[in-house]
């Protein structure tokens, strides 16, 4: 296999109710959803108070969550709103640059801790993204999940974690 997606749309998708990932891919994607919201919603802190998880919530990274959403979907449908065939920056280049955006927006607070928000923000947007790619079945990297069903796009980024997993599904139910 060339590393390619499979040849469903998410505009045939949901006309004809077909996913695009398997089991693994879709339990991958909730439980990555899941753990990346919580921890978005906190701010990308954990607070341990005398050995007791104490939960915090974090309006400033949920609302720039939603933003970042807006701006993906704005820059999404500027870059390619005249173009008529998908995208595909599926290769190593684009996977490397998709990997390197992701560690260093969810790793903000590590290396500079009063943006701590960009990192919730960009957990909240990664995971609302996972959690929609589950319930959709679509193959596209949690990058592109929103703006390609609002846009009822087919794009397709390089996604260095859930590439590999959907390709060995789709690997195993062709044989």
């Amino acid at each position: 296999m060339d590393g390619s997606r499979p040849a469903v749309s998410n505009t045939q998708l949901s006309r004809h109710g077909q996913r695009q990932i398997g089991s693994v891919g879709t339990a991958f994607r909730v439980v990555l959803g899941v753990v990346l919201l919580f921890f978005g919603v906190q701010g990308s802190r954990f607070m341990l108070i005398h050995g007791h998880f104490r939960f915090a919530f974090d309006g400033l990274s949920v609302l720039l969550g939603i933003g970042l959403a807006a701006v993906v979907l704005a820059g999404h449908w500027l870059l390619l709103r005249n173009r008529s065939t998908p995208l595909r920056a599926t290769g190593v280049i684009g996977t490397t640059i998709n990997f390197f955006v992701i560690v260093a927006l969810l790793f903000t607070p590590s290396y500079a801790p009063p943006l701590y928000f960009v990192g919730g923000a960009a957990a909240v947007f990664y995971g609302a993204s996972l959690l929609l790619a589950a319930v959709r079945g679509t193959t596209a990297c949690e990058l592109l999940t929103i703006s390609n069903w609002v846009l009822g796009r087919d794009d397709q980024v390089g996604c260095p974690v859930l590439t590999p997993i959907d390709n060995l599904e789709i690997r195993r139910t062709d044989t």
